[in-house]
């Protein structure tokens, strides 16, 4: 997907090098995708940085035949003798040929003004503009109450979205709730072989049930074809199994909106797999039309070149599939809000099935495959393995949840400001601050790593936590509330200690980390950038003071607003509440 900010700072350094690098290496070599910058872990090599003369040194041996070192020399003077951009305060060439890029005080501080001026919008961008980004996320399955295990689709999707939207793109969220298939057929014929009332039956008795039944399994296989028998029913139409089918998903939204709406979720559209019961025939017939189906052993499939298994279309019996299911999603997607680009955020077990669902999309003309995006996320499992519903083995997230907001409230209280917080705000800020460290947990890790399952790593309050960046914002309002001065003209020119400068070599690049964690789907880009900040700012706190200061207390102030606008625009989009106090 290529996205460019023809306004950025960064675009506007890699048109330099890719224009030096043009007259060095030759006109026509260079294309402009290959000058690739980055920022240097160490502030001493400088800004930004780029391996373009080592690339192109290899890439054009045969007609440059100098070695990197010589090749970024050249690009470097060519640079030197246009002469630096007021934006640049010099750049260098390092071993083996890297060129190091260094930006000016001035620059740096003036982007204090952007952030001040830009407020809640700093970071955003029109990249988006007139296209519209689908994200299918969360979709957790109906009658069973939501456990740990969807929590890490539900936040990784809901953290894409906000950014994506930051973006300046239109976007569609989508719950594709698991509201169809055998378990259904497993409920109705529990309910109706142990002749319970619907009206007395919670959530919970349907988990229980859904367990129960499996573990006879085992023991009677015979039992699945009475499953799979009130399942076709249900897909018959058949009034009573009907009856039971949507009292289940009644008690299950039910459920699901309570726990939305204590994570900060918000969603579109609620488009259950149930939804395309009535779209799966006209796949179906399109693909026979198009000669991409065929019959084998009874089944209709769509063989797919480079897949050891085929994507089934119909089973032997006539029935349909996920895989169908899917495909009638994709086309109905792709026909209403005609996207730019469709995510699904589910877990990496579900690979295959999107690689199969992709490839036959394409093959059905709904679109090149770069339209649709899998972003697989990893398991929150035990140390021994997976979570189990199957085996009564799932936690259920609210359970989680409560216990964050509880450790959070004793903190709170325990604390020297939250002593002066009244009941309610104490608990507003506990609930904040515990489900933020849920969240922040989550998004800290790269989405396709597995999480082990360990409270007292989810709860930690200190270090890399929600918490420590939390209490880092409510620290810079605290200052500033203490403060009667309004930040006025600040000097370009001011001599900066180090601690200052290392704040001030974070903070511009804000709107580059959003850009970075929403177009690689890693929302974990942002939680580092965001810690990093947080830890700066607090041995910066540490070291010199704020308001005590004569001739940098205004720009103190500066840098202290500006990170704790930043702080608040990054949490907000991973869809973390900022208290103001703690």
């Amino acid at each position: 997907m290529k996205t460019e900010d023809k306004k950025s700072l960064n675009y506007k350094i890699r048109q330099l090098v890719f224009q030096a690098a043009e007259k060095v290496v030759g006109k026509g070599k260079v294309k402009f995708e290959e000058v690739v910058l980055e920022h240097p872990a160490e502030l001493d090599h400088g800004d930004y940085s780029t391996n373009i003369a080592m690339r192109f040194s290899a890439k054009f041996s045969e007609l440059v035949g100098k070695a990197p070192w010589d090749l970024a020399n050249e690009i470097v003077n060519n640079l030197r003798s246009q002469g630096l951009p007021d934006f640049m305060a010099k750049i260098e060439v390092a071993p083996p040929g890297f060129i190091n890029i260094f930006l000016t005080n001035e620059y740096l501080i003036s982007q204090l003004f952007e952030v001040l001026k830009k407020k809640e919008k700093y970071g955003s961008l029109n990249l988006g503009r007139g296209k519209t980004v689908v994200v299918d996320y969360s979709s957790p399955n109906i009658a069973k109450p939501f456990g740990i295990g969807h929590l890490r689709s539900t936040i990784i999707g809901q953290a894409l979205v906000n950014l994506y939207k930051f973006l300046g793109y239109k976007v569609i969220s989508d719950n594709h709730l698991g509201d169809w298939g055998t378990q259904f057929g497993v409920l109705i014929y529990q309910i109706k072989e142990k002749k319970l009332k619907l009206k007395n039956l919670k959530i919970e008795d349907l988990e229980k049930l859904y367990v129960e039944f499996h573990k006879r399994a085992e023991i009677d296989p015979s039992l699945m074809e009475k499953a799979r028998f009130w399942f076709k029913k249900l897909e018959e139409k058949d009034p009573e199994a009907r009856k039971i089918w949507e009292y289940c998903l009644k008690i299950s939204l039910k459920e699901f909106l309570r726990i939305y709406d204590l994570l900060g979720v918000k969603f579109d559209f609620f488009l259950g797999e149930s939804f395309y019961e009535d779209k799966m025939a006209e796949i179906i017939a399109e693909a026979r039309k198009k000669g991409l189906a065929c019959e084998s052993q009874g089944a209709l499939i769509i063989p797919l070149a480079g897949f050891e298994a085929p994507l089934i279309l119909l089973k032997s019996d006539g029935a349909t599939t996920y895989e169908t299911r899917e495909l009638a999603t994709i086309k109905y997607r792709v026909k209403r809000w005609k996207p730019y680009l469709i995510i699904w955020e589910v877990g990496v077990d579900q690979k295959l099935h999107f690689q199969k669902c992709f490839a036959a999309a394409k093959m059905l003309g709904y679109g090149k495959m770069t339209r649709f995006v899998h972003v697989p996320h990893g398991l929150i499992r035990w140390e021994q393995g997976k979570f189990s519903t199957r085996k009564g083995e799932t936690i259920h997230l609210e359970e989680v949840l409560e216990e964050a907001i509880k450790r959070a409230g004793k903190i709170i209280s325990a604390s020297e400001t939250g002593r002066g917080l009244s009941s309610k705000k104490q608990k507003e800020v506990a609930k904040a601050v515990g489900i933020g460290a849920i969240v922040y947990f989550d998004l800290s890790h790269h989405p396709q790593t597995d999480i082990i399952f360990d409270w007292e790593k989810i709860f930690v309050l200190e270090g890399n936590s929600g918490p420590y960046l939390q209490y880092t914002y409510a620290r810079c309002l605290s200052v500033l509330r203490k403060s009667d001065q309004k930040i006025k003209k600040i000097p370009l020119n001011l001599r900066l200690e180090d601690e200052e400068l290392t704040i001030l070599r974070l903070l511009y690049r804000f709107p580059e980390v959003v850009k970075e964690a929403a177009l690689n789907y890693s929302p974990n880009l942002l939680a580092n950038f965001l810690f990093d900040l947080a830890q700066k700012y607090n041995l910066f706190y540490q070291k010199h003071p704020i308001l005590k200061s004569e001739e940098a207390r205004e720009f103190r102030l500066a840098l202290t607003a500006s990170t704790s606008q930043i702080l608040k625009n990054g949490l907000t989009l991973l869809g973390i509440k900022t208290p103001e106090r703690m």
